[in-house]
């Protein structure tokens, strides 16, 4: 079986997740902070929309993947591909405003809340029924 559809979405939160690395590096030699955020809520915030990034995404395209090779309604990956991309573009998005854009934060977080119950519960009733 080819996998095609995940594919696009893990490619596109991988572009996100390295913009979310590069403004942690950018800002680390920008003022030389080597090891952890020494107190620097700037550097602080960066960290934890990329750490955010790292801790979701994963389980969100590895559910994508396997509703894929499950043989999963083609517009219903799509939907939930398309929501975790939206939703960690949204999350991304408002840890990054200055001031920080909260609606933006939790509405990427519901986006990605949804992704990760809609498909864990279609897995879920294709494996029992």
């Amino acid at each position: 079986m080819s996998v095609t559809i995940t594919p696009i979405y893990a490619s596109l939160i991988a572009l996100i997740f390295f913009a979310l690395c590069w403004r942690v590096i950018a800002y680390r030699r920008a003022n030389k902070l080597s090891l952890g955020d020494e107190g620097d809520r700037s550097l602080l915030r960066r960290m934890r929309a990329q750490a955010n990034c790292a801790e979701y995404a994963p389980l969100g395209l590895l559910l994508l993947l396997i509703l894929e090779m499950q043989g999963g309604n083609v517009v219903f990956v799509h939907a939930m591909g398309l929501c975790l991309l939206l939703g960690r573009a949204a999350h991304a998005y408002g840890f990054a405003s200055k001031p920080m854009n909260l609606p933006m934060r939790q509405l990427g977080m519901v986006l990605t809340f949804i992704q990760l119950i809609a498909t864990s519960i279609a897995l879920l009733l294709a494996a029992l029924l």
